[in-house]
């Protein structure tokens, strides 16, 4: 890529960043040419589809999320804690940006999205979290990972759609984590 090609598609990236923290996913592709000081052809040159520009903009949002499944392996606690400590993460990665839940969760399974490969690091992550607490046996038997990232999904999406903060999001996490690992047995 020419100098200052690379330029404008670093101004078009830092602009889209800032233009999905104000408006969400949904935000003018026009308004964000604008930001960057750049025509829309400029723009449409460099990201041809809205899911394009979203992928830009979530490169290094793929090595955050492979990075808190780690941590929250390497962690030690406790499977409900664990699973707690990681969908609050996986929420707030997802959710990063207004409408991003909806977009990553309808990515997750369309192989032909721009963003469906940054979609399966966070599936891959989500497999890790849920392989380590059914090694620690405390995970029901039968329980799918995509299955419950679609219901994490769901929480963020509903939260987005609200304006929840992650106060809010709690309560139906806790929801899902009481559906996926084993009840303890009476003593």
């Amino acid at each position: 890529m020419r100098a200052d090609a690379r330029r404008n598609y670093d101004k078009l990236v830092e602009a889209a960043r800032a233009a999905f923290r104000e408006h969400g996913a949904q935000a003018s592709l026009d308004d964000i040419a604008k930001r960057a000081g750049v025509g829309p052809g400029t723009l449409y040159r460099h990201f041809p589809t809205r899911d394009d520009l979203i992928g830009a903009v979530m490169r290094d949002w793929t090595a955050r999320v492979d990075a808190a499944a780690d941590a929250v392996i390497a962690s030690g606690l406790e499977p409900r804690e664990a699973l707690a400590e990681w969908f609050d993460r996986f929420v707030a990665d997802i959710g990063v940006y207004r409408g991003a839940a909806a977009k990553v969760a309808s990515a997750m399974d369309d192989e032909a999205s721009p963003i469906h490969h940054k979609c399966q690091v966070l599936v891959g992550a989500n497999d890790k979290v849920l392989a380590h607490i059914a090694d620690r046996g405390a995970l029901r038997d039968g329980v799918d990972s995509r299955e419950v990232m679609r219901l994490v999904s769901g929480a963020a999406g509903a939260a987005d759609q609200a304006g929840l903060g992650p106060d809010a999001t709690r309560p139906m996490l806790d929801i899902v984590i009481a559906g996926i690992l084993r009840t303890p047995a009476a003593s």
